[in-house]
């Protein structure tokens, strides 16, 4: 894992289509239809309210200055953007999944060596059930936007699908380790003031789970790896301030409305007392899984045949004793 890298907090985004076309001049994007509404009901395969999610993310867009509240977003953005970059290939048609503000698009503008904008098309659209054609486009890319899908198995299909043969899906989502520290605050503030606690930050993916569910959806060639970011706040009630910002408050079934005045405060307390920095700050973890995966073409490199290797470990490992000799 990489080392946590710091953020401090600005001063104090969200999303106006939850999916955004890239396109070269003169290329028609798919047409599109509206997609049906997301399930609405609590189970073991809707832990979030997505309904409630889309109103947090409209209050949030609609704040005075939303932009305040991008650092994060715009930090995971130019590293999903790096990864595009390094790929030596262009991409004639791509599709930004919950693209918000262009979190990606503002980085590939400023790091391409093409002076003119890529031009977009914006569609709403559900991450769950995309409104494209099969092999449609050329590259995928997300940022930030998955960990609030219901049904991951069934995105990572559906991007799977509209993506071309040899196109590839690059992607960045919050890990299971994201604001531990806010999470055991809360969680020993209800124990200690009210003798019981409930779930306040919501459920992410382990990393040992990515690749198997990247990899059962159809993708080959799979990379994954981690980073973590901590950006640094006067104190809790700013760190819940800028997650409603960024429209990333709890929407869980079995979240607690809200929180008495007691237990804030306690939990203020302790967050400032576990992992409180030297200068009166606290820090706010958030963990970033990035993922790449490819669909399948038949130029693409093949392992080879078992039973083909013309050295054997054996001679190896003489070759490796030789050498200690000398």
């Amino acid at each position: 894992m990489a080392a946590a890298r710091a953020l401090w907090r600005p001063g104090l985004p969200v999303p106006r289509g939850c999916g955004r076309l890239w396109a070269q001049p003169g290329r028609a994007a798919a047409a599109v239809a509206p997609p049906p509404p997301s399930g609405a009901s609590p189970g073991a395969r809707s832990p979030f309210d997505r309904r409630l999610k889309r109103k947090q993310k409209n209050w949030a867009a609609l704040r005075p200055r939303p932009a305040e509240c991008e650092y994060l977003r715009d930090e995971v953005g130019s590293g999903v953007a790096d990864r595009v970059l390094d790929i030596p290939r262009t991409f004639p048609l791509a599709l930004d999944l919950g693209s918000g503000r262009g979190y990606i698009a503002r980085h590939l503008n400023q790091k391409s060596t093409s002076e003119s904008e890529i031009p977009t098309v914006s569609v709403v659209a559900d991450e769950e059930c995309l409104p494209f054609k099969e092999n449609t486009f050329d590259l995928v890319v997300s940022s930030l936007s998955l960990h609030w899908v219901n049904d991951l198995p069934k995105a990572f299909r559906e991007i799977h699908q509209v993506l071309k043969p040899d196109g590839v899906f690059i992607g960045a989502m919050f890990g299971g380790d994201t604001l531990y520290e806010l999470r055991c605050s809360l969680q020993l503030a209800e124990l200690e003031r009210e003798g019981g606690f409930s779930p306040h930050v919501s459920p992410f993916v382990a990393v040992s789970d990515l690749g198997h569910l990247l990899s059962r959806a159809g993708f080959n060639t799979l990379t994954v790896d981690t980073d973590e970011i901590q950006v640094n706040y006067p104190g809790l009630f700013e760190v819940m301030e800028d997650l409603q910002g960024m429209g990333e408050s709890n929407c869980s079934w079995n979240r607690k409305p809200l929180l008495h005045r007691d237990t804030m405060l306690a939990a203020a307390a302790i967050y400032q007392e576990m992992y409180g920095n030297s200068d009166g700050s606290v820090p706010a973890t958030f963990q970033i899984f990035y993922m790449i995966g490819w669909k399948f073409h038949e130029s693409q490199a093949k392992p080879a045949q078992r039973g083909s290797a013309t050295v054997s470990l054996g001679d190896l490992a003489k070759i490796d004793k030789l050498l200690h000799q000398k």
